[in-house]
């Protein structure tokens, strides 16, 4: 039960019940209510401002780690960048250079991704700057990644073309050594043995005896082997592809056959003297896209530097040829 309040009044002398108005009942209650309204609110945006809920402490955390996150991921690709730079400094120096291929520019290389902006859906959030540098290095790194992958397929190309060069250029004696009665004639200058009068002698004679193994200077196929050519009498060319033919003339059988494919160090045929020859000898030719070269050039395959010496020495004098 509520307490009745009095109050005295002094012109009765007495004491008089005191009457609230209804309407200062409700102006009362609503001060209150309105206080009480606004020091909650006050309390609630100070709590909010520096008293952090479960919830909110909780993507923070989140945050923070996916931070953490794009931190890690930036190491990692400084260290693809710096793997793939000497990668690539490698492919432009050594690799490229090796196979004479032109080295890739820089620019090309490191090129971007200009005109439209790609990463328009990243911009307005509190880490924007960072998300978006981190897209556009994974990006040209990808990209760098792909420049690179297709020069090492091209590498690989030119590999696989100069191995197969390799083993098709003429890079043996046809005659080895231990066979041979001497170096009879080389490129150049030569007295013709049958008119005597100087005149250009295009191969090498390797003079041995009679039966005496000839073998193929390197891989190809055997495009000829018929006395049908004048002065060679029976002879053989191999066509090694990247435009060198080889020719072995004044032979005395074959081993081989027209269009058979053939290996470096196969024997071919047996030294004879058909054909335009004064005596057992092989006559030797290279051509290089149709034109006669020196074959002296050729041996590296077979020959010790001291052995090579010594037949350029003897293939320099300018003796009578065998043919």
């Amino acid at each position: 039960m509520s307490k009745v309040k009095y109050y005295y009044d002094p012109e009765t002398l007495s004491y008089k019940k005191i009457q609230r108005k209804k309407r200062t009942t409700f102006k009362y209650a609503f001060f209150f209510v309105l206080g009480t309204a606004f020091f909650s609110f006050i309390f609630v945006f100070i709590g909010s401002q520096y008293v952090e809920s479960p919830k909110e402490r909780a993507l923070k955390r989140e945050l923070h780690n996916a931070q953490l996150q794009f931190e890690l991921l930036n190491k990692k690709m400084e260290h693809a960048e710096t793997v793939l730079a000497n990668v690539a400094d490698r492919d432009n120096n050594i690799y490229r250079v090796y196979f004479e291929a032109n080295p890739i520019p820089e620019e090309q290389r490191r090129a971007g991704f200009g005109g439209v902006n790609r990463y328009k859906n990243l911009e307005g959030f509190d880490n924007s700057k960072l998300i978006i540098e981190s897209n556009k290095r994974i990006d040209i790194l990808q990209k760098q990644i792909v420049v690179q992958s297709k020069s090492l397929d091209e590498i690989t190309k030119l590999a696989e073309d100069k191995e197969k060069l390799l083993a098709a250029i003429p890079a043996i004696q046809p005659v080895n050594n231990k066979d041979l009665t001497r170096m009879a004639s080389g490129y150049g200058m030569r007295t013709d043995p049958f008119t005597k009068v100087r005149k250009m002698h295009r191969g090498m004679d390797f003079s041995a005896p009679r039966g005496t193994p000839i073998y193929a200077s390197g891989d190809g196929v055997i495009t000829r082997a018929d006395s049908r050519s004048t002065g060679y009498g029976k002879h053989i060319r191999i066509d090694h592809g990247y435009g060198y033919v080889s020719l072995y003339a004044h032979l005395y059988k074959y081993n081989v056959r027209k269009n058979q494919k053939i290996k470096r160090g196969d024997l071919i045929g047996f030294v004879g003297s058909t054909g335009r020859s004064q005596g057992p000898h092989l006559h030797y030719e290279i051509f290089k896209d149709g034109e006669r070269i020196n074959p002296i050039n050729f041996y590296y395959g077979s020959l010790t530097a001291e052995e090579f010496n010594k037949l350029l020495e003897r293939a320099s004098l300018e003796n009578q040829s065998l043919d």
